[in-house]
Protein backbone atom coordinates (compact mmCIF):
# COMPACT_ATOMS: atom_id res chain seq x y z
CA UNK A 1 0.00 0.00 0.00
CA UNK A 2 2.92 2.25 0.86
CA UNK A 3 5.09 1.88 -1.98
CA UNK A 4 1.45 2.04 -4.20
CA UNK A 5 0.53 5.51 -3.16
CA UNK A 6 3.64 7.82 -4.77
CA UNK A 7 2.85 6.06 -8.68
CA UNK A 8 -0.88 7.01 -7.66
CA UNK A 9 -0.44 10.63 -7.43
CA UNK A 10 0.86 11.13 -10.47
CA UNK A 11 -0.74 9.02 -12.45
CA UNK A 12 -4.44 10.83 -11.24
CA UNK A 13 -2.55 14.14 -12.37
CA UNK A 14 -1.53 12.74 -15.63
CA UNK A 15 -5.48 11.59 -15.96
CA UNK A 16 -6.91 15.38 -15.08
CA UNK A 17 -4.52 16.54 -17.32
CA UNK A 18 -5.39 14.33 -20.35
CA UNK A 19 -8.91 14.98 -19.49
CA UNK A 20 -8.43 19.29 -19.46
CA UNK A 21 -6.38 18.81 -22.79
CA UNK A 22 -9.16 16.59 -24.64
CA UNK A 23 -11.54 19.41 -23.50
CA UNK A 24 -9.45 21.93 -25.76
CA UNK A 25 -9.17 19.97 -28.26
CA UNK A 26 -12.34 18.76 -28.64
CA UNK A 27 -13.02 23.07 -29.06
CA UNK A 28 -10.44 22.98 -31.69
CA UNK A 29 -12.02 20.19 -33.42
CA UNK A 30 -15.59 21.21 -33.20
CA UNK A 31 -15.66 24.51 -33.04
CA UNK A 32 -12.82 26.58 -33.87
CA UNK A 33 -8.76 26.60 -32.79
CA UNK A 34 -9.00 30.17 -32.64
CA UNK A 35 -11.40 30.19 -30.22
CA UNK A 36 -9.39 26.90 -28.56
CA UNK A 37 -6.38 29.40 -28.31
CA UNK A 38 -8.45 32.03 -27.15
CA UNK A 39 -9.59 29.97 -24.24
CA UNK A 40 -6.05 28.69 -23.57
CA UNK A 41 -4.29 31.60 -23.59
CA UNK A 42 -6.89 33.45 -21.14
CA UNK A 43 -6.84 30.04 -19.08
CA UNK A 44 -2.64 30.37 -19.08
CA UNK A 45 -3.21 33.62 -17.34
CA UNK A 46 -6.22 32.51 -14.93
CA UNK A 47 -3.70 29.93 -13.79
CA UNK A 48 -1.51 32.63 -13.07
CA UNK A 49 -3.53 34.39 -10.63
CA UNK A 50 -4.52 30.74 -9.06
CA UNK A 51 -0.98 30.42 -8.30
CA UNK A 52 -0.77 34.20 -7.00
CA UNK A 53 -3.82 32.84 -4.67
CA UNK A 54 -2.59 29.94 -3.74
CA UNK A 55 0.83 31.38 -2.21
CA UNK A 56 -1.36 32.92 -0.26
CA UNK A 57 -3.91 30.72 1.26
CA UNK A 58 -1.80 27.35 0.16
CA UNK A 59 0.99 28.40 1.78
CA UNK A 60 0.06 30.24 4.34
CA UNK A 61 -3.91 30.13 5.20
CA UNK A 62 -4.41 34.16 4.47
CA UNK A 63 -7.64 34.73 3.65
CA UNK A 64 -7.30 37.85 1.11
CA UNK A 65 -10.23 38.25 -1.62
CA UNK A 66 -8.73 41.61 -3.02
CA UNK A 67 -7.36 39.72 -5.48
CA UNK A 68 -9.54 42.12 -8.35
CA UNK A 69 -7.48 44.96 -7.22
CA UNK A 70 -4.01 43.24 -7.82
CA UNK A 71 -5.23 42.32 -11.19
CA UNK A 72 -6.44 45.81 -11.65
CA UNK A 73 -2.98 47.69 -10.68
CA UNK A 74 -1.04 45.04 -13.02
CA UNK A 75 -3.54 46.44 -15.63
CA UNK A 76 -2.33 50.04 -15.22
CA UNK A 77 1.11 49.25 -15.32
CA UNK A 78 0.83 48.20 -18.94
CA UNK A 79 -0.74 51.85 -19.38
CA UNK A 80 1.78 53.61 -17.71
CA UNK A 81 4.47 51.63 -19.12
CA UNK A 82 3.77 51.03 -22.79
CA UNK A 83 1.53 53.47 -24.16
CA UNK A 84 2.55 56.39 -25.75
CA UNK A 85 2.63 59.62 -24.06
CA UNK A 86 -0.12 61.95 -24.45
CA UNK A 87 1.19 65.24 -26.32
CA UNK A 88 0.69 68.05 -23.73
CA UNK A 89 -0.14 65.75 -20.53
CA UNK A 90 2.92 66.19 -19.01
CA UNK A 91 3.56 69.68 -19.99
CA UNK A 92 0.23 70.37 -18.71
CA UNK A 93 0.54 69.46 -15.34
CA UNK A 94 2.69 66.06 -15.00
CA UNK A 95 5.07 68.63 -12.48
CA UNK A 96 2.41 69.61 -10.36
CA UNK A 97 0.90 65.60 -10.21
CA UNK A 98 4.22 64.79 -9.09
CA UNK A 99 4.84 67.11 -6.76
CA UNK A 100 1.42 66.69 -5.14
CA UNK A 101 1.99 62.56 -4.46
CA UNK A 102 5.37 63.34 -3.24
CA UNK A 103 3.80 65.70 -0.78
CA UNK A 104 1.27 63.40 -0.13
CA UNK A 105 4.04 60.69 0.94
CA UNK A 106 5.94 62.89 3.29
CA UNK A 107 3.15 64.49 4.68
CA UNK A 108 2.33 60.70 5.85
CA UNK A 109 6.17 59.89 6.81
CA UNK A 110 6.17 62.93 8.70
CA UNK A 111 2.94 62.01 10.84
CA UNK A 112 4.27 58.34 11.37
CA UNK A 113 7.82 59.99 12.39
CA UNK A 114 5.73 62.48 15.14
CA UNK A 115 3.61 59.42 16.73
CA UNK A 116 6.96 57.78 16.71
CA UNK A 117 9.19 60.33 18.45
CA UNK A 118 6.47 62.32 20.85
CA UNK A 119 5.27 60.75 24.25
CA UNK A 120 1.81 59.56 24.14
CA UNK A 121 -0.92 62.07 25.26
CA UNK A 122 -2.65 64.97 24.03
CA UNK A 123 0.36 66.80 22.46
CA UNK A 124 1.19 64.06 20.36
CA UNK A 125 -2.79 63.76 18.87
CA UNK A 126 -2.47 67.22 18.41
CA UNK A 127 0.25 67.11 16.14
CA UNK A 128 -0.17 64.42 14.27
CA UNK A 129 -3.51 65.57 13.72
CA UNK A 130 -2.09 69.27 12.60
CA UNK A 131 0.68 67.38 10.26
CA UNK A 132 -2.12 65.40 8.41
CA UNK A 133 -4.40 68.72 8.10
CA UNK A 134 -1.87 71.10 6.67
CA UNK A 135 -0.40 68.14 4.92
CA UNK A 136 -3.97 67.61 3.03
CA UNK A 137 -4.19 70.95 2.17
CA UNK A 138 -1.34 71.36 0.62
CA UNK A 139 -1.74 68.48 -1.34
CA UNK A 140 -4.74 69.40 -2.63
CA UNK A 141 -3.68 72.50 -3.59
CA UNK A 142 -1.04 71.52 -5.73
CA UNK A 143 -2.87 68.51 -7.19
CA UNK A 144 -5.75 69.59 -8.05
CA UNK A 145 -5.03 72.44 -10.45
CA UNK A 146 -2.35 69.90 -12.11
CA UNK A 147 -5.07 66.84 -12.43
CA UNK A 148 -7.53 69.66 -14.20
CA UNK A 149 -5.01 70.97 -16.72
CA UNK A 150 -4.55 67.17 -17.24
CA UNK A 151 -7.51 65.83 -17.61
CA UNK A 152 -8.87 69.17 -20.04
CA UNK A 153 -5.94 68.47 -22.61
CA UNK A 154 -7.79 66.85 -25.31
CA UNK A 155 -10.36 64.84 -23.19
CA UNK A 156 -11.67 63.07 -26.10
CA UNK A 157 -8.69 61.16 -27.22
CA UNK A 158 -6.18 61.96 -24.05
CA UNK A 159 -6.79 63.61 -20.57
CA UNK A 160 -4.29 61.08 -19.29
CA UNK A 161 -0.51 61.93 -18.99
CA UNK A 162 0.28 58.73 -21.22
CA UNK A 163 3.02 56.37 -20.55
CA UNK A 164 6.46 55.97 -21.28
CA UNK A 165 6.24 53.97 -24.92
CA UNK A 166 9.06 51.30 -23.44
CA UNK A 167 8.73 47.97 -24.78
CA UNK A 168 5.20 46.20 -23.36
CA UNK A 169 7.18 43.01 -22.13
CA UNK A 170 8.69 45.11 -19.43
CA UNK A 171 5.01 46.24 -18.21
CA UNK A 172 5.10 42.52 -16.58
CA UNK A 173 7.12 42.51 -14.31
CA UNK A 174 6.41 46.03 -13.09
CA UNK A 175 3.24 45.10 -12.78
CA UNK A 176 4.16 42.69 -10.18
CA UNK A 177 6.19 45.50 -8.53
CA UNK A 178 2.95 47.78 -8.44
CA UNK A 179 0.74 45.34 -6.82
CA UNK A 180 3.60 44.36 -4.68
CA UNK A 181 4.40 47.64 -3.19
CA UNK A 182 0.20 47.89 -2.80
CA UNK A 183 0.32 44.33 -1.01
CA UNK A 184 2.88 45.94 1.21
CA UNK A 185 0.99 49.19 2.31
CA UNK A 186 -2.23 46.76 2.64
CA UNK A 187 0.01 44.12 4.60
CA UNK A 188 1.14 46.54 7.41
CA UNK A 189 -1.87 47.73 8.19
CA UNK A 190 -4.43 44.56 7.37
CA UNK A 191 -2.54 41.23 8.31
CA UNK A 192 -2.75 41.96 12.07
CA UNK A 193 -6.70 41.52 11.64
CA UNK A 194 -8.22 37.83 12.37
CA UNK A 195 -9.10 36.09 8.87
CA UNK A 196 -12.64 36.99 8.26
CA UNK A 197 -11.91 40.77 9.08
CA UNK A 198 -8.66 40.47 6.45
CA UNK A 199 -11.15 39.21 3.90
CA UNK A 200 -13.57 42.32 4.37
CA UNK A 201 -10.44 44.37 4.52
CA UNK A 202 -8.90 42.99 1.42
CA UNK A 203 -12.25 43.33 -0.20
CA UNK A 204 -12.76 46.46 0.60
CA UNK A 205 -9.16 48.12 -0.66
CA UNK A 206 -9.44 45.98 -3.80
CA UNK A 207 -12.81 47.98 -4.47
CA UNK A 208 -11.01 51.25 -3.44
CA UNK A 209 -8.32 50.38 -6.27
CA UNK A 210 -10.74 50.31 -8.64
CA UNK A 211 -13.39 53.39 -7.61
CA UNK A 212 -9.37 55.34 -8.17
CA UNK A 213 -9.14 53.69 -11.65
CA UNK A 214 -12.36 54.56 -12.53
CA UNK A 215 -12.77 58.11 -11.76
CA UNK A 216 -8.66 59.64 -11.51
CA UNK A 217 -9.06 60.40 -15.53
CA UNK A 218 -5.34 61.72 -15.71
CA UNK A 219 -3.93 58.11 -14.60
CA UNK A 220 -5.65 56.28 -17.54
CA UNK A 221 -8.95 57.73 -18.92
CA UNK A 222 -11.16 56.21 -15.89
CA UNK A 223 -13.99 55.10 -17.57
CA UNK A 224 -13.52 55.81 -20.86
CA UNK A 225 -10.41 52.85 -21.35
CA UNK A 226 -7.06 53.00 -22.84
CA UNK A 227 -6.92 50.84 -26.32
CA UNK A 228 -4.95 49.90 -28.97
CA UNK A 229 -1.91 49.18 -26.26
CA UNK A 230 1.06 47.95 -27.86
CA UNK A 231 1.03 44.31 -28.24
CA UNK A 232 4.56 41.78 -27.59
CA UNK A 233 3.65 40.20 -31.23
CA UNK A 234 2.93 41.36 -34.84
CA UNK A 235 -0.87 42.45 -35.28
CA UNK A 236 -3.19 39.85 -37.62
CA UNK A 237 -3.90 42.60 -40.15
CA UNK A 238 0.08 43.20 -40.20
CA UNK A 239 0.53 39.22 -40.98
CA UNK A 240 -1.63 39.40 -43.96
CA UNK A 241 -0.22 42.38 -45.54
CA UNK A 242 3.21 40.40 -45.50
CA UNK A 243 3.92 38.71 -48.77
CA UNK A 244 6.37 36.06 -47.09
CA UNK A 245 3.40 35.47 -44.31
CA UNK A 246 0.69 34.81 -47.84
CA UNK A 247 2.96 32.53 -49.77
CA UNK A 248 3.42 30.63 -46.17
CA UNK A 249 -0.13 30.27 -45.60
CA UNK A 250 -0.78 29.72 -49.71
CA UNK A 251 1.84 27.01 -49.69
CA UNK A 252 -0.16 24.98 -46.82
CA UNK A 253 -3.87 25.61 -48.34
CA UNK A 254 -4.38 27.78 -45.48
CA UNK A 255 -7.01 30.59 -45.42
CA UNK A 256 -4.82 33.86 -44.48
CA UNK A 257 -7.17 35.55 -42.64
CA UNK A 258 -7.46 32.26 -39.81
CA UNK A 259 -4.12 31.33 -40.16
CA UNK A 260 -2.90 34.81 -38.91
CA UNK A 261 -5.38 34.59 -36.27
CA UNK A 262 -3.99 31.23 -35.12
CA UNK A 263 -0.20 32.05 -35.44
CA UNK A 264 -0.92 35.22 -33.33
CA UNK A 265 -2.69 33.43 -30.59
CA UNK A 266 -0.13 30.83 -30.78
CA UNK A 267 2.51 32.98 -29.87
CA UNK A 268 0.68 34.44 -26.89
CA UNK A 269 0.48 30.90 -25.87
CA UNK A 270 4.58 30.51 -26.30
CA UNK A 271 4.61 33.88 -24.20
CA UNK A 272 2.00 32.64 -21.32
CA UNK A 273 3.39 29.06 -21.33
CA UNK A 274 7.18 30.40 -20.28
CA UNK A 275 5.99 32.99 -17.75
CA UNK A 276 3.38 30.25 -15.92
CA UNK A 277 6.63 27.30 -16.18
CA UNK A 278 9.20 30.00 -14.87
CA UNK A 279 6.90 31.01 -11.85
CA UNK A 280 5.80 27.21 -11.59
CA UNK A 281 9.33 26.41 -10.82
CA UNK A 282 10.05 29.15 -8.17
CA UNK A 283 7.45 28.74 -6.74
CA UNK A 284 7.84 24.63 -6.42
CA UNK A 285 11.48 25.34 -5.52
CA UNK A 286 9.88 28.04 -2.44
CA UNK A 287 7.24 25.38 -1.55
CA UNK A 288 10.30 22.58 -0.70
CA UNK A 289 12.42 24.83 0.56
CA UNK A 290 13.14 25.57 4.27
CA UNK A 291 10.99 28.86 3.91
CA UNK A 292 8.21 26.70 2.37
CA UNK A 293 8.14 23.87 5.04
CA UNK A 294 8.11 26.94 7.48
CA UNK A 295 5.10 28.55 6.33
CA UNK A 296 3.23 25.41 6.12
CA UNK A 297 4.02 25.12 9.67
CA UNK A 298 2.83 28.21 10.00
CA UNK A 299 -0.06 27.91 8.80
CA UNK A 300 -1.10 24.73 10.54
CA UNK A 301 -0.29 25.97 13.94
CA UNK A 302 0.51 30.05 14.47
CA UNK A 303 0.86 29.73 18.43
CA UNK A 304 3.33 26.68 17.80
CA UNK A 305 5.47 28.30 15.29
CA UNK A 306 5.40 31.83 16.96
CA UNK A 307 6.19 30.18 20.26
CA UNK A 308 9.64 28.50 18.59
CA UNK A 309 10.60 32.21 17.55
CA UNK A 310 9.02 32.41 14.33
CA UNK A 311 8.01 36.29 13.01
CA UNK A 312 4.52 35.09 11.84
CA UNK A 313 3.62 38.64 10.97
CA UNK A 314 6.65 39.50 9.03
CA UNK A 315 6.58 36.18 7.61
CA UNK A 316 3.25 36.72 6.47
CA UNK A 317 3.61 39.95 4.98
CA UNK A 318 6.77 38.37 2.58
CA UNK A 319 3.89 35.70 1.09
CA UNK A 320 1.28 38.16 0.81
CA UNK A 321 3.39 40.52 -1.18
CA UNK A 322 4.69 37.24 -3.22
CA UNK A 323 1.36 36.13 -3.90
CA UNK A 324 0.09 39.57 -4.90
CA UNK A 325 3.51 40.39 -7.14
CA UNK A 326 2.17 37.02 -9.40
CA UNK A 327 -1.25 38.16 -9.28
CA UNK A 328 0.01 41.74 -10.59
CA UNK A 329 1.90 39.79 -13.38
CA UNK A 330 -1.46 38.04 -14.62
CA UNK A 331 -3.16 41.27 -14.45
CA UNK A 332 -0.45 43.01 -16.88
CA UNK A 333 -0.33 39.77 -19.06
CA UNK A 334 -4.44 40.29 -19.28
CA UNK A 335 -4.21 43.48 -20.48
CA UNK A 336 -1.59 42.81 -22.97
CA UNK A 337 -3.84 40.09 -24.30
CA UNK A 338 -6.60 42.13 -24.46
CA UNK A 339 -5.04 45.59 -26.25
CA UNK A 340 -6.95 47.92 -23.89
CA UNK A 341 -7.38 48.79 -20.41
CA UNK A 342 -11.51 48.70 -19.42
CA UNK A 343 -11.23 49.45 -15.48
CA UNK A 344 -15.45 49.03 -15.80
CA UNK A 345 -14.63 44.93 -16.85
CA UNK A 346 -12.98 43.93 -13.36
CA UNK A 347 -15.62 42.60 -11.24
CA UNK A 348 -15.28 40.16 -7.99
CA UNK A 349 -17.10 37.73 -9.81
CA UNK A 350 -14.51 37.28 -12.15
CA UNK A 351 -11.35 38.65 -10.67
CA UNK A 352 -12.25 37.01 -6.99
CA UNK A 353 -14.36 34.53 -6.92
CA UNK A 354 -13.89 32.66 -10.21
CA UNK A 355 -10.10 32.24 -8.74
CA UNK A 356 -10.74 30.90 -5.73
CA UNK A 357 -12.53 28.31 -7.35
CA UNK A 358 -9.93 27.38 -9.24
CA UNK A 359 -7.66 27.25 -6.67
CA UNK A 360 -10.30 24.91 -4.10
CA UNK A 361 -11.06 22.66 -7.14
CA UNK A 362 -7.52 22.01 -8.07
CA UNK A 363 -6.20 21.36 -4.79
CA UNK A 364 -4.90 24.13 -2.22
CA UNK A 365 -1.38 23.85 -1.19
CA UNK A 366 -0.50 22.07 -4.72
CA UNK A 367 1.00 24.77 -7.25
CA UNK A 368 -0.14 22.24 -9.89
CA UNK A 369 -3.51 21.49 -8.52
CA UNK A 370 -4.31 25.15 -8.99
CA UNK A 371 -2.50 25.42 -12.77
CA UNK A 372 -5.33 22.29 -13.51
CA UNK A 373 -8.02 24.06 -11.79
CA UNK A 374 -7.67 27.31 -14.03
CA UNK A 375 -7.89 25.34 -17.66
CA UNK A 376 -10.85 23.15 -16.02
CA UNK A 377 -12.79 26.39 -14.15
CA UNK A 378 -11.74 28.39 -17.23
CA UNK A 379 -13.13 26.40 -20.06
CA UNK A 380 -16.05 25.62 -18.41
CA UNK A 381 -16.53 29.60 -17.88
CA UNK A 382 -16.71 29.91 -21.53
CA UNK A 383 -18.13 26.76 -22.46
CA UNK A 384 -20.98 26.17 -20.15
CA UNK A 385 -23.01 28.66 -21.41
CA UNK A 386 -23.29 27.56 -24.96
CA UNK A 387 -23.57 24.65 -24.17
CA UNK A 388 -26.39 25.22 -22.19
CA UNK A 389 -28.29 27.16 -25.04
CA UNK A 390 -27.66 23.94 -27.15
CA UNK A 391 -29.33 21.70 -24.65
CA UNK A 392 -31.92 23.95 -23.75
CA UNK A 393 -32.67 24.00 -27.55
CA UNK A 394 -32.62 20.18 -27.58
CA UNK A 395 -34.78 19.91 -24.34
CA UNK A 396 -37.51 22.69 -25.50
CA UNK A 397 -37.43 20.93 -28.83
CA UNK A 398 -40.83 19.58 -28.74
CA UNK A 399 -42.59 22.28 -26.37
CA UNK A 400 -45.18 24.37 -28.25
CA UNK A 401 -44.04 27.85 -28.08
CA UNK A 402 -45.17 29.41 -25.28
CA UNK A 403 -43.82 31.41 -22.08
CA UNK A 404 -42.06 28.49 -20.65
CA UNK A 405 -40.52 27.60 -23.58
CA UNK A 406 -39.03 31.31 -23.85
CA UNK A 407 -38.41 30.93 -20.27
CA UNK A 408 -36.31 27.71 -20.15
CA UNK A 409 -33.89 28.69 -23.03
CA UNK A 410 -33.44 32.78 -21.63
CA UNK A 411 -32.51 30.57 -18.34
CA UNK A 412 -29.62 28.66 -20.12
CA UNK A 413 -27.53 32.20 -19.59
CA UNK A 414 -27.47 31.17 -15.61
CA UNK A 415 -25.80 27.62 -16.29
CA UNK A 416 -22.81 29.17 -16.12
CA UNK A 417 -23.14 30.40 -12.61
CA UNK A 418 -25.48 27.09 -11.73
CA UNK A 419 -22.09 24.97 -13.09
CA UNK A 420 -19.71 27.09 -10.87
CA UNK A 421 -21.83 26.15 -7.88
CA UNK A 422 -22.67 22.82 -8.74
CA UNK A 423 -18.89 21.65 -9.29
CA UNK A 424 -17.58 23.55 -6.05
CA UNK A 425 -20.19 21.93 -3.68
CA UNK A 426 -19.62 18.64 -5.19
CA UNK A 427 -15.43 19.17 -5.12
CA UNK A 428 -15.97 20.05 -1.21
CA UNK A 429 -18.09 17.15 -0.76
CA UNK A 430 -15.83 14.24 -2.80
CA UNK A 431 -12.89 15.24 -2.59
CA UNK A 432 -12.69 18.74 0.01
CA UNK A 433 -8.85 18.93 -0.57
CA UNK A 434 -9.47 19.26 -4.03
CA UNK A 435 -8.69 17.33 -7.13
CA UNK A 436 -4.65 17.43 -6.33
CA UNK A 437 -4.44 17.22 -3.10
CA UNK A 438 -0.98 18.24 -1.39
CA UNK A 439 1.37 16.66 -0.50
Amino acid sequence: MTAAAPAQGPGRALLLAAFVALLFLGTGIFQSWTLALLIVNMALVSSIMALGVNIQWGYAGLFSVGTMGFVALGGVSVVLISSAPAPGGWAAGGPGILLGLCMGAATIAAAVMAAAKLPKGRVRGLAVAAILIAGFLIFRAIFDPAVQAVEANNPSVHGNLGGLGLPVLLAWPVGGLLAAAAAWAIGKTALGLRSDYLAIATLGIAEIILAVLKNEDWLARGVKNVISLPRPVPYEVDLQRSQAFLDWANSFGFDPITASSIVVRLMYTGLFAIVLLLLIWLSQAALHSPWGRMMRAIRDNEVSAEAMGKDVTRRHLQVFILGSAVIGIAGAMMTTLDGQLTPGSYSPLRFTFLIWVMVIVGGSGNNWGSVLGGFLIWWLWVMVEPIGNWLMTVVTSGMAEGWLKGHLINSAAHMRLLTMGLILLLVLRFAPKGLLPER
